[in-house]
């Protein structure tokens, strides 16, 4: 028999949560273990229930979704983070990923659609709502001059030192799929077009040690 996929549902508005709530416990194959009214509570709750999903709203009040997601990968809390939000500027989606989100979605989503995202984000892969891959893929094709973030400088010393993109998730426990998203960052920052090349321009500029 198949095991349900656990839940923890994070929205600083009761009315999302107990929707959010009524929805999954309509379905068999989900469980939701706990919610959480503001990031803080998120952390504490995802750090004692260990859910396989946390679905996680971006602006509330206090601690926030993104200051959250980074604080639950720090403590490499086995647990896939999806975002669920109205919001899909570069500010909250690029953040988000970079903290470690497996997925983003909007709250426009059709049923069917945030239960596939979810059962997605529970496998481990990544999930994006069409105008944040839209968005990603036109950061990605439009070369961005300027500095590595602190997380891509850490990838990319990942890479340089031999890790797959697998192993390089592992040790930053997130996904694969966000490991491939912050090397088409660097790439578009370097002006590059394959980790090779990036990690030779990285040491030719001083940024690896």
């Amino acid at each position: 028999m198949k095991t349900a996929i656990t839940l923890l549902i994070a929205d600083d508005h009761p009315v999302v949560r107990d929707g959010l709530s009524s929805m999954f416990d309509r379905d068999p194959g989900f469980t939701v273990l706990g919610m959480a009214a503001d990031g803080a509570e998120a952390v504490r709750l995802a750090s004692t229930l260990h859910p396989d999903v946390v679905l996680m709203d971006l602006r509330m009040p206090g601690t926030d979704g993104i200051t959250a997601i980074a604080e639950l990968t720090r403590a490499r809390v086995p647990v896939r983070v999806l975002v669920l939000t109205t919001y899909d500027t570069d500010n909250d989606v690029l953040p988000a990923i970079e903290a470690g989100a497996t997925g983003y979605l909007l709250k426009d989503a059709p049923r069917e659609e945030l239960l596939r995202a979810v059962r997605a984000a529970a496998a481990g892969e990544s999930v994006l709502s069409p105008s944040v891959a839209a968005r990603l893929m036109n950061r990605v094709r439009t070369p961005e001059s300027g500095p590595l973030s602190a997380r891509e400088r850490e990838v990319l010393g990942l890479i340089a030192r031999g890790n797959t993109n697998r192993e390089a998730a592992a040790r930053l426990f997130i996904t694969e799929a966000t490991i491939k998203t912050h090397l088409l960052n660097i790439y578009a920052k370097l002006g590059v077009g394959d980790r090779a090349a990036a990690v030779a321009v990285a040491y030719e500029r001083g940024l690896l040690g």
